[in-house]
């Protein structure tokens, strides 16, 4: 094995380590869940939603479109929470105009610390208003985002696989505000 991956495989295991750490020490600070809420929390949701099948279950139904500069546009087609304490939020970026565009470094934020890694969806967060919490992309221990980075320009018509990482909040909040600088924002459902 070559030094240069070593290297690599070990940044990798460190990188995880500590987004693991982040996510469970931002769980630990969720306040005050207990766990008999968890299973009712999922059950009044079974209810809820009846016998609709839900974006995640295979319909080409989207949680959300966000509209941005350029005729650009966000497909939000799922945020999953999973049991590693974080919500993945997947989806498409599409151009909608005539022309090849390229999604603008605003996406990425204001944090030095994420702009130093080129372009990204660093600077989305999720709102919960319930709890009064804002959280934003996870990073890895070198600083950069667990999100799309290094976006291609984007043909006319054409659109590319996006995705971005999160701290979970609390287990019984199943809505939250999505925002992406430049773009729109919307309410979207966590399921898991």
């Amino acid at each position: 094995m070559s030094i240069r991956f070593t290297m690599q495989a070990r940044r990798g295991m460190v990188s995880l380590a500590v987004a693991a750490g982040l996510a469970l020490g931002v769980v630990g600070c969720g306040g005050g869940d207990d766990d008999d809420k968890k299973p009712k929390a999922s059950a009044s949701a079974s209810k809820d939603s009846g016998s609709q099948p839900s974006a995640q279950e295979g319909t080409d139904e989207a949680l959300a479109e966000l509209k941005g500069e350029d005729g650009l546009m966000l497909k939000i087609s799922s945020a999953t929470r999973d049991a590693g304490g974080f919500v993945t939020v997947s989806g498409e970026l599409k151009n909608d105009s005539s022309e090849s565009v390229r999604v603008s470094v605003r996406t990425a934020g204001d944090e030095t610390e994420i702009i130093r890694h080129g372009s990204s969806l660093g600077g989305a967060t999720l709102i919960d208003s319930k709890s009064k919490k804002r959280y934003y992309v996870l990073r890895d221990t070198d600083g950069r985002p667990l999100t799309t980075t290094n976006m291609p320009r984007i043909k006319a018509g054409a659109s590319i696989p996006v995705f971005m990482q999160f701290p979970s909040p609390p287990s019984d909040t199943a809505e939250v505000t999505f925002q992406l600088p430049t773009f729109s924002s919307a309410t979207i459902q966590i399921s898991g």
